[in-house]
């Protein structure tokens, strides 16, 4: 039987805040919107001048990164790379150590990005005075009690979690590689004109998103929880990915979510039924792909109304200019795209149950109610 023995988070480990003193001529600069739900997103280099001062955080092998800000947007990863000389993260990012003496970083991973981990410094940073929700080490997270079984416990549950998150990440690779195909397909046709010797062609003509789709404001939920139930089981959109459950629908069409505060720049797809959150911008349209993918080259920034708190409205997103082709090609593209983005859906809906598995069991595997010392993982 697994001995288990209370700790707090502090005690497990520590926040790292080791200054970049290199002098490459190009770095890797993460910043909180790089890493996301355990991987690292930006691995391009950039010359090393003119670094903007909140890129000064190295971290090593086995760290976590963990964002400050609004930790249900499950902005943190796992270090797995061998070198990670050229790399430096915003002071927006903890860089949380392991003390390997008494838990193994993955275990530790485990811990810190368990949904009810994510909801309860959610809670905490919701509570503190500010423009958003924020967290600090000290504060907030060194202080939480966890408890932690002898160290042949917890590899055999990383063994379990880890089995689990290798079929996710197989198909999120495989989906990565089905975005790259479509994203070829629209620069080659409607950017780049490859169709048509490299130029537009006479009768596709100039536009505005507004044109060929319907933008409009998410709502405020009747009630929100955080976990699924049978009676509360809508999944309640957030601007960069589902931040609950409630249990009315305000969708039940293929429609499109971008971030209208907060968040900017992640684009979710939905089929099902779901509520968006008043923080959102809903789209929908009867070109999907075509708008999925124009959404995903907007630049943000410049239609960013908000100061402080970042703002983007149904008028400016609507106005973004386009070109419109005719309908003919509209129709191929959007025959051909959806064709491989039906797989890429159905992995995502795998995903969501194997997810929904993961995040039943981590509770129970944590507190020792499943017991795996006799399991063969």
């Amino acid at each position: 039987m697994a001995v288990w023995k209370e700790y707090k988070i502090g005690d497990l480990c520590d926040t790292i805040s080791e200054t970049y003193r290199g002098h490459d001529e190009e770095v890797i600069l993460i910043n909180t919107s790089d890493v996301l739900e355990g991987r690292i997103l930006n691995h391009q280099k950039v010359p090393n001048r003119n670094v903007k001062g909140q890129f000064k955080k190295t971290f090593k092998t086995q760290d976590i990164l963990y964002s400050e800000i609004r930790p249900e947007n499950n902005r943190f990863a796992y270090v797995d790379m061998k070198d990670t000389s050229l790399y430096i993260a915003s002071t927006k990012l903890m860089v949380i150590r392991a003390n390997i003496e008494i838990i193994e970083p993955r275990f530790l991973y485990a811990i810190l990005t368990a949904k009810s981990m994510t909801q309860e410094l959610q809670v905490r940073a919701e509570l503190r005075s500010g423009t958003f929700p924020q967290i600090t080490f000290k504060t907030e997270l060194a202080t939480i009690k966890v408890c932690v079984p002898d160290r042949n416990t917890q590899k055999k549950i990383v063994s379990f979690l880890d089995a689990i998150n290798r079929k996710i990440e197989v198909n999120n690779k495989i989906n990565r590689n089905l975005s790259a195909q479509v994203a070829a397909i629209y620069k080659a046709w409607f950017v780049d004109f490859k169709t048509n010797n490299g130029i537009c062609p006479d009768d596709w003509k100039d536009g505005i998103l507004g044109d060929i789709a319907e933008i409009s404001s998410g709502k405020r939920p009747p009630m929100k929880q955080n976990d699924k139930t049978d009676d509360v089981c809508i999944p309640l959109v957030g601007a960069a990915s589902i931040m609950g459950y409630t249990n009315a629908i305000l969708y039940d069409s293929k429609i499109l979510v971008i971030g209208r505060v907060g968040t900017h720049g992640v684009v979710q797809r939905f089929d099902q039924n779901c509520w968006p959150s008043d923080n959102t911008l809903v789209i929908t349209t009867d070109r999907y792909e075509f708008v999925n993918q124009i959404l995903l080259g907007v630049d943000y920034e410049s239609i960013n109304r908000g100061s402080t708190q970042p703002l983007i409205t149904q008028g400016d997103l609507k106005k973004i200019e386009i070109i419109v082709p005719n309908d003919a090609v509209l129709d191929e593209f959007e025959n051909l795209a959806g064709g491989l983005m039906s797989q890429y859906e159905k992995n995502v809906k795998e995903n969501a149950k194997l997810s929904e598995l993961r995040d039943s069991l981590l509770p129970k595997l944590m507190s020792g109610e499943l017991d795996v010392s006799e399991m063969d993982l």
